[in-house]
C-alpha cells in the first residue's frame, strides 16, 4: 500500500557526515523531515538516528529504502524503512491477570497507542470473553511439561499466519524457552515488577510488603534467553509507605505494570527504540 509518512530508523559506526547524508538523500527524493533524533554512545562509537519524513507523492516503504540505499550503504548502516501510515499487527499473551491487557486494548480504543491485535493468547480461559467482546480471535493453549514445545510452535506458526511483528507479554505467567526467544528475538516485550531479583517467586509484593520496600516499580524490556534480563525498554516507580497494607502494593503494583507495559509498546511500535547491545536507545517523542 503507497503511503506518504515513513520512518527511517539506522544504526552503524560513527562516522562524519551521517546526519548530513542522511538529510540530503531525504530531500533528494522529494521528502520533507518532520522529526529527526540521534545519538552517539561513546562506548561503543555506535551512532543511532530516527528520522519521520512526508514525502509529496505516495510510494512503498520498499521503494523509499531503494531510493536510499546509496547513503545507508556507504556508511554501512543498519537501516529499515517503515510506512508511519500501517497500523502495526500485535499478539497479547495473558495467563490469569489481565489488567496489562485491558489496558492496551482501551489504549487501542481511544487511539492512543496504534495497532491492530490480531490475537489473544493465554494458557487459561479467563480472558476469552474480553477478546471476543473486542472482536479478536482467542487462543488458550495450556502449557504442561510435555506440551510446552507444541505449544510454542504454535505460536511461531501464529506471528506467521496473521504477520504480527510484535509478540506483547501482558502479565503471561510463562517462561518462554531459549528456542521461541531466538525465534522471536526483537519482537517479544514482557512486563514485570522491579523487585526482581529481590523478590522472586510467588507474591512479590506481599514479600515486599514484609520487607517494608518504600519504593513499588514495573519494568518492561525485551525477552532474550535470559530471563527477565533481556534490554530494558521503560520502567517507573511509585512511592508506598508502612500504611499501605500488602494488598494496597498489589494495586499500585498494577497500574504500574499497565502504564509502564503500554508505554513500551507505543515506543516500539513507533520505531522510537533500538538496540544497543545489552541496553536500548530510546527516542521519547517531543
Amino acid at each position: 500500500m503507497a503511503s506518504t509518512h515513513f520512518i527511517l530508523t539506522l544504526t552503524c559506526d560513527d562516522q562524519p557526515g551521517i546526519v548530513a547524508t542522511v538529510a540530503n538523500a531525504v530531500t533528494a527524493l522529494g521528502g520533507n523531515i518532520q522529526d529527526s533524533a540521534q545519538f552517539r554512545d561513546p562506548e561503543s562509537n555506535r551512532f543511532f538516528m530516527r528520522v519521520a519524513f512526508h514525502t509529496q507523492a505516495p510510494s512503498e516503504a520498499e521503494a523509499i529504502r531503494a531510493r536510499l540505499a546509496p547513503a545507508i550503504n556507504g556508511y554501512g548502516m543498519d537501516a529499515e524503512v517503515v510506512d508511519a501510515e500501517r497500523r502495526p499487527k500485535i499478539i497479547l499473551m495473558v495467563s490469569k491477570f489481565d489488567h496489562a491487557l485491558l489496558h492496551i486494548l482501551y489504549q487501542i480504543r481511544v487511539g492512543w497507542m496504534e495497532a491492530d491485535v490480531v490475537a489473544v493468547v493465554s494458557n487459561h480461559e479467563d480472558s476469552r470473553a474480553t477478546a471476543e467482546a473486542a472482536g479478536i480471535p482467542y487462543y488458550c493453549w495450556p502449557v504442561t511439561k510435555e506440551t510446552k514445545a507444541q505449544q510454542e510452535q504454535k505460536l511461531i506458526d501464529l506471528v506467521a499466519e496473521t504477520g504480527a511483528e510484535l509478540v506483547v507479554l501482558a502479565r503471561y505467567m510463562q517462561v518462554l524457552s531459549d528456542k521461541l526467544s531466538r525465534a522471536l528475538s526483537g519482537r517479544v516485550i514482557n512486563i514485570h515488577h522491579s523487585f526482581l531479583p529481590s523478590f522472586k517467586g510467588a507474591k512479590p509484593y506481599h514479600q515486599a510488603h514484609e520487607r517494608g520496600v518504600k519504593l513499588i516499580g514495573a519494568t518492561a524490556h525485551f525477552v532474550t534467553a535470559d530471563l527477565d534480563e533481556g534490554p530494558i525498554i521503560e520502567q517507573e516507580t511509585e512511592r508506598v509507605n508502612h500504611a499501605f497494607s500488602a494488598e494496597d502494593y498489589v494495586a499500585v503494583g498494577r497500574d504500574i505494570e499497565s502504564r509502564v507495559l503500554a508505554r513500551a509498546v507505543r515506543l516500539h511500535l513507533q520505531r522510537r527504540v533500538l538496540l544497543n547491545g545489552h541496553k536500548t536507545v530510546v527516542f521519547m517523542p517531543g
